[in-house]
């Protein structure tokens, strides 16, 4: 991650009447150690928003409109009304219609870590921004209000950590079936919603620079299978134990790298 003091300041500003969201929005800068804005358009280059119905990441002036966790609605609500197990994604993680116990390391704003729970697997979803962490924990809450019925909420499981530490901390014995990453860097898709998304989170975490210690973390682990997603013509990630992934799903615009546990540090050992 970016240093700190590099990263733009950010304000929580509560636009809503209602008092228990005032509520939440003052106890929410409390938590984060953010100042709380009432201007919008006060000297902080990022505000993240209390909303009436949500919490939103926007950039004060800018046209682009917020950045969200929207885990029932919208692209993502298309999205899961279609068959998941057709997805790249699915084939990647090795889903065959048994639950598989999966750890993404970059939740980043939720989706792929909600679709892989909409299939059936158990997912721990790392997020160790503290701003993009309260954005997922309230995507979460709204899925859960907008959809009772559903297992989704069950299945995910929201964890505010270093992955690698996190990762490190594991014995062997609680290694999930796969660890899941997607770097956030560099864009890769051409959607006006993504590129926004992009953005406002760049300006929000900096470039972050450590994709390869994430992987080297994950095939340190020793779990038999470590995905990474990556842009269709991107370069393999940089790892102290793999040259390149034994195995590469490849679509329209990402493409997803699998290597297996007897590629893995706990077995190969690193390069040399």
């Amino acid at each position: 991650m970016a240093d700190q003091d590099e990263a733009p300041k950010v304000a929580v500003r509560c636009k809503s009447s209602h008092p228990e969201r005032a509520a939440y929005a003052a106890a929410l800068a409390r938590t984060l150690g953010l100042p709380f804005a009432g201007d919008v358009n006060g000297p902080y280059p990022l505000l993240l928003v209390v909303t009436d119905e949500r919490l939103e990441l926007l950039q004060p002036g800018s046209t682009e409109g917020p950045a969200y966790c929207d885990l029932t609605g919208g692209a993502f609500g298309y999205r899961r009304s279609q068959p998941l197990r057709r997805e790249l994604l699915a084939r990647a993680v090795g889903f065959k219609g048994k639950a598989l116990n999966i750890i993404d390391m970059t939740a980043g704003l939720g989706r792929d870590a909600a679709v892989l729970a909409l299939l059936g697997c158990h997912v721990a979803a790392i997020e160790r921004h503290p701003v993009v962490f309260a954005l997922l924990e309230d995507g979460l809450r709204r899925a859960r209000e907008a959809d009772t019925t559903s297992t989704l909420t069950e299945r995910l499981t929201l964890i505010r950590a270093d992955a690698c530490d996190y990762l490190d901390e594991l014995a062997g014995v609680a290694l999930p079936d796969v660890i899941y990453l997607d770097p956030m860097f560099p864009e890769r898709t051409q959607s006006a919603l993504a590129k926004k998304e992009m953005r406002l989170l760049s300006r929000l975490l900096g470039r972050e620079e450590d994709a390869g210690r994430l992987l080297d973390a994950a095939l340190r682990s020793g779990c038999h299978r470590v995905v990474v997603k990556r842009p269709l013509h991107a370069p393999h990630l940089a790892t102290s134990f793999v040259r390149v992934p034994p195995l590469e799903f490849r679509g329209r615009s990402a493409r997803f790298d699998a290597y297996f546990s007897h590629t893995n540090a706990r077995t190969a050992g690193p390069l040399s």
